[in-house]
C-alpha cells in the first residue's frame, strides 16, 4: 500500500509494487484505494480481477490486502447468487 493522504488524513493506495522499492516509490499498477477512517462498512475499493492476475503471477500480498481481497470474493460470491433470485422475481 501506498500512503497519499494528508497529514492526520491517511489514504492509502492499493499498488503492485517491487519489494525491493520503498513503499512509497514507483508502482507497477494500481488496483484501489483504502481510507482507513471511513466509518462505512465497505472503506475500499479494489480491481478483483486485476489482483487475481497479479496473485496467479505470483504477487504476495499483504495481510491487510489479503483481508480486502477476501472480503471483495465474498462479496461478489453474493452478488452472483443475489443476480438470478431477483432476475426471477
Amino acid at each position: 500500500m501506498k500512503r497519499i493522504g494528508m497529514t492526520n488524513t491517511p489514504v492509502f493506495r492499493i499498488v503492485v509494487a517491487d519489494g525491493r522499492k520503498k513503499r512509497d516509490g514507483r508502482a507497477i499498477e494500481e488496483l484501489g484505494t483504502y481510507w482507513p477512517l471511513r466509518k462505512d462498512e465497505v472503506n475500499y475499493k479494489i480491481d478483483l480481477a486485476r489482483a487475481e492476475h497479479w496473485i496467479k503471477c505470483g504477487a504476495q500480498p499483504s495481510d491487510t490486502v489479503g483481508s480486502f481481497i477476501r472480503k471483495a470474493r465474498r462479496a461478489a460470491a453474493v452478488a452472483a447468487a443475489a443476480a438470478p433470485a431477483a432476475a426471477q422475481a
